[in-house]
């Protein structure tokens, strides 16, 4: 199938590299030509686990191109999808649907043949019926079907997720549309559930999970607070939530608040409809408000660690809003940065993927590390604020050197207390409360 991508962004270009991998002649549009150029040159433009040998292969084999003409693109192109970001209005908070409208207008004009138009990127309600006028008013004689088919890519995972979707959700309003997608996801048949519904429910779909999902990482994170105050282990208290089918052990973990491109934005967008429709959505509301003290409080015991220390230096491992990823967008851990800044904060930091993005953000303001080791060095504290598996293999002993003074504000729950403790650190992790030194590691002993 020829298939056209508009956008190469962190849905776009793992979703064009993927179906290029499936045996699709794949043509990816975007407007900034310096992107472009990076890619027909070979230079990937964001990480993704996976994505960069992927993308390798199937610009060699042809498979995939890339250009700033729509026309060139849109023509022979038996699918089109749509893959523009829909950033939050600065104002209201509703999804900004500039990019997608300009899209469909200008893709109008190029349509040849039946077409099935496919919006990926995150819309709200009604956007397919938004899309069918624009095109129609553009190029009356267009022969085409709008379908809504959401994406559900984890960013640090999007390679693995394309290839082992759990589900792939298709709003389609006429049989002959979701003939197209069939064909599309044909090598995943068997393989895994495919449901097709009407385009207004596949448009509330992702909505409704990533909402979901925010108020269940909001959820655990007001738990982490209740057993930081009571003495219990929010780890042991998730473990024993999660054996239970109902709620599952996923996004049970605690720490500095959700972020990223969906989750924030669509959280927003989400409760913006709600009010356009007059539906109190009273839960999303909550963790909007929640997620965003969440982060403030998490610089607050930062700064709390150090109050006693004149002219303090914070060391900061992890920049990315999750590990995985390079993507600082909403990053909990910007913002915390952020915040830090506020109070004049001495910040060096490291980031094993996401210097460059979060340099380009943060200019000047801070100092950046080679390493986490070299980002230790004189640090009066220590904040981890994204979970990167090379964190957990910190060396205590050797950090401990490098450190003016031992304090640990471990906002992932990454390091071993114990190992921490006995080397001299005072920690604090997330809903932990760490009562009395001596007693804990004679427990441990």
């Amino acid at each position: 199938m020829k298939v056209a991508i508009i956008g190469t962004g962190y849905v776009g270009l793992p979703t064009g590299v993927g179906l290029a991998e499936l045996g699709n002649e794949v043509t990816c549009i975007d407007r900034d030509p310096q992107k472009i150029a990076a890619l027909n040159s070979g230079k990937i433009t964001l990480y993704e686990d996976g994505l960069e040998e992927l993308f390798h292969k199937n610009t060699a084999a042809g498979r995939i191109k890339f250009t700033t003409s729509m026309k060139e693109g849109i023509e022979t192109a038996d699918l089109v999808i749509i893959a523009v970001g829909t950033p939050p209005h600065p104002v209201t908070k509703e999804a900004d649907m500039k990019y997608i409208h300009a899209a469909a207008t200008e893709l109008a004009e190029y349509l040849q043949g039946y077409t099935v138009v496919a919006t990926k990127s995150t819309v709200p309600v009604g956007t397919g019926d938004d899309i069918e006028a624009l095109i129609s008013k553009k190029n009356p004689f267009a022969d085409f079907d709008v379908v809504s088919l959401p994406e559900f890519l984890r960013e640090g995972f999007a390679v693995y997720d394309f290839f082992h979707p759990d589900r792939i959700v298709v709003g389609a309003n006429t049989e002959k549309a979701r003939n197209v997608i069939k064909e599309l996801y044909q090598p995943f048949a068997g393989k895994t559930n495919m449901l097709f519904v009407k385009r207004r429910s596949s448009e509330t779909i992702k909505y409704a999970s990533n909402a979901f999902l925010a108020i269940k990482i909001h959820y655990i994170n007001e738990m982490a607070d209740f057993c930081e105050k009571t003495g219990a282990d929010i780890t042991e208290v998730a473990q024993g939530m999660g054996l239970d089918t109902r709620i599952g052990n996923r996004f049970l973990n605690p720490g500095p608040g959700y972020g990223g491109s969906c989750f924030p934005k669509d959280t927003m967008a989400m409760s913006y409809m709600a009010r356009q429709n007059d539906v109190e959505m009273t839960l999303i509301n909550a963790a909007i408000a929640g997620n965003t003290k969440r982060k403030q409080q998490m610089a607050e015991r930062i700064l709390n660690a150090v109050k006693d220390i004149p002219n303090p230096k914070i060391a900061v491992l992890g920049l990315a809003f999750k590990d995985g990823t390079d993507d600082c967008r909403e990053s909990p851990a910007m913002d915390i940065v952020y915040n830090l800044l506020e109070h004049k904060a001495d910040i060096t930091a490291y980031d094993p993927k996401a210097m460059g993005t979060a340099c380009r953000l943060l200019g000047d303001k801070i100092s950046y590390a080679d390493d986490m080791y070299a980002c230790l060095k004189d640090a009066d504290v220590l904040a981890i604020l994204t979970e990167w598996g090379e964190f957990k293999s910190l060396d205590l002993t050797r950090a401990g050197l490098l450190m003016r003074h031992k304090n640990i504000v471990d906002c992932r729950n990454l390091l071993n207390i114990e190992s921490a403790l006995a080397n001299g650190f005072k920690y604090q992790g997330i809903g932990k409360k760490i009562e009395n030194k001596e007693k804990l590691l004679r427990e441990v002993a």
